[in-house]
């Protein structure tokens, strides 16, 4: 595959739908020059031309370049501390077919299982189409693909196992590969330096710099409730004191109106924030929030600020709170004018899963042939 070839289908991944006019223009190429690289990648069932819908315009009716039917695909993994899921996904972010499942937070083995009995299916059902996976995991992620997921005792887990013949296989932190997705389909796109924050069981994110997340020299970087930007009182499960996360999640309300642990503490922080009458306890861990945001926007000059999993929920009850932590916690050069701090648009099911597909085609792209 030549580098244009290449090229030309990130154009119409990025922008299913795209006309052949439109994507020469993007490739910076002539007519003459497109239309042999799409006859090229039509013959090699990557992609398909077809008639663009009227515009009510004089001239030849253009077309639209679209992924082929029998072309290939990709399976995006999203495994979290209560559910799976797997997406079959095309060229353009389309998903095929979809399958979940729930686990008991327990063992890997069995989560493992199920997974990889999915898989089987599924491939199955595609034959040899599904050429590489994306794989979400609710930890740390090592660049050797080891999974490390201290909340369910998950440790030095082999994520290869999930499909050990798989031509490509990428993994990632759900939160860096949620990062990932609203950086390329959701309200970061087009930042040039987009800071991504998730809470659910705890606090996480990345740093997403023209389209790439910053992973670390471990696969460890985006681990920003592990900041101590919390109680030093406080131990955190990971053995620190003080964390971040600690002191903006499910836990952290539940010390502050004197509730026990919660088991779910995603679902006690939803009902929790949704209560009006706790609205005291709300306000001081979106003031943590916004205090920790601003640490990180004066030592990662961030132009953009996306919230999601719990965040969104707090920003919806306690914008003052949050946006006057954040404002007070800011240095003078970004007062003025501070980064918007906004919701993800892709919801907490599907930041992580479509950031898993998007990695997935980002290493097969250029290997297709």
């Amino acid at each position: 595959m030549t580098t244009r070839s290449t090229e030309l289908l990130r154009v119409v991944h990025h922008r299913p739908g795209v006309t052949r006019a439109d994507a020469a223009r993007l490739l910076g190429v002539g007519t003459g020059a497109a239309t042999e690289l799409v006859t090229k990648l039509s013959r090699a069932r990557l992609l398909v031309q077809a008639p663009a819908a009227p515009s009510g315009a004089r001239g030849r009716p253009t077309t639209v370049l679209l992924p082929h039917p029998e072309g290939p695909l990709v399976l995006a993994v999203a495994i979290n501390h209560e559910a799976w899921r797997i997406d079959v996904v095309e060229l353009g972010g389309t998903t095929a077919t979809s399958r979940t499942g729930r686990h008991a937070a327990t063992e890997w083995v069995p989560v493992r299982t199920a997974i990889t009995a999915a898989v089987d299916d599924l491939l199955s059902r595609y034959g040899r189409r599904p050429r590489a996976i994306g794989v979400s995991g609710p930890g740390t992620v090592s660049r050797s693909f080891r999974l490390d997921a201290s909340g369910l005792n998950w440790h030095d887990v082999d994520l290869t196992e999930l499909w050990p013949a798989a031509d490509v296989f990428v993994a990632g932190n759900d939160a860096t590969l949620a990062a990932t997705a609203e950086s390329s389909r959701g309200a970061a796109a087009g930042a040039a330096v987009a800071l991504h924050l998730r809470i659910e069981a705890g606090l996480g994110g990345a740093v997403v710099e023209n389209g790439r997340p910053v992973i670390g020299a471990r696969g460890a970087a985006g681990e920003f409730g592990h900041m101590p930007f919390g109680d030093p009182a406080i131990t955190c499960p990971c053995g620190a004191r003080g964390c971040w996360g600690s002191a903006v999640d499910g836990t952290a309300l539940a010390r502050l109106l004197g509730d026990p642990p919660p088991r779910d503490p995603i679902s006690y922080a939803r009902r929790i924030i949704a209560t009006e009458e706790h609205l005291p306890a709300v306000r001081v861990v979106g003031e943590a929030l916004g205090r920790g945001i601003a640490g990180l926007v004066n030592g990662l000059d961030a132009d953009l600020v996306t919230l999601g999993g719990l965040g969104v929920d707090l920003l919806a009850a306690v914008p003052e709170a949050i946006h006057a932590a954040y404002r007070d916690g800011l240095m003078l050069i970004h007062r003025e004018s501070p980064p918007p701090v906004i919701p993800a648009t892709l919801g907490d099911d599907d930041g992580p899963i479509a950031g898993a597909a998007e990695e997935a085609w980002a290493a097969l792209l250029p290997r297709l042939a």
